[in-house]
């Protein structure tokens, strides 16, 4: 990822209440990663920071349409995102990430870079299986097929009954050392 102070919120001069920031992300935001996901987006946050005497609360919220790639046609599409996410930074001895949303930060930090975590969030808001809206309301490829199954160790070649020839022949060895 390539650094940006466009991204890097001073958090040093900062005084004790909430404060409002805002952001537009568009291809140059993605660009600075090196991923392949999302390559376009047009997409506005809404940050709301909240500083105490311990704690940052930042609370995210992120709205607009990235670009995606759908897996079947291969046609570019607007998927829409919609996501609202809390990140907490405490103050403690040393700068580590200690949850997913929780990190913990040095009192002489002067600067919160968020890029990294913008990104992460639009990230996972992005589906697995990308398809272009045309596909979504097709019915699946084989309706027939059972959902519910999971997992057999029975050969489907395999007789339904338990007979003695289809025993492996060492289990009867075993049988006989009574």
């Amino acid at each position: 990822m390539k650094k940006d102070a466009q991204f890097d919120l001073a958090i040093a001069k900062l005084a004790l209440k909430t404060h409002p920031f805002a952001f537009e992300l568009d291809r140059a935001f993605f660009e600075r990663f090196e991923q392949n996901i999302i390559q376009d987006g047009n997409l506005h946050v809404d940050l709301a920071l909240t500083k105490t005497e311990r704690v940052l609360t930042l609370d995210f919220h992120i709205k607009g349409t990235v670009k995606l790639i759908c897996d079947r046609s291969l046609d570019e599409f607007d998927y829409p995102i919609d996501v609202q996410q809390q990140l907490l930074v405490r103050y403690g001895d040393t700068v580590t990430e200690l949850d997913d949303n929780v990190l913990q930060i040095t009192p002489e930090t002067q600067t919160l870079p968020i890029a990294e975590h913008l990104f992460d969030y639009i990230a996972l808001a992005v589906p697995m299986k990308k398809l272009h809206p045309r596909f979504q309301n097709e019915p699946d490829e084989n309706p027939d097929a059972d959902s519910t199954f999971i997992f057999s160790t029975r050969s489907q070649d395999a007789p339904d009954d338990d007979d003695e020839d289809t025993t492996d022949p060492r289990w009867n060895a075993l049988r006989n050392l009574n």
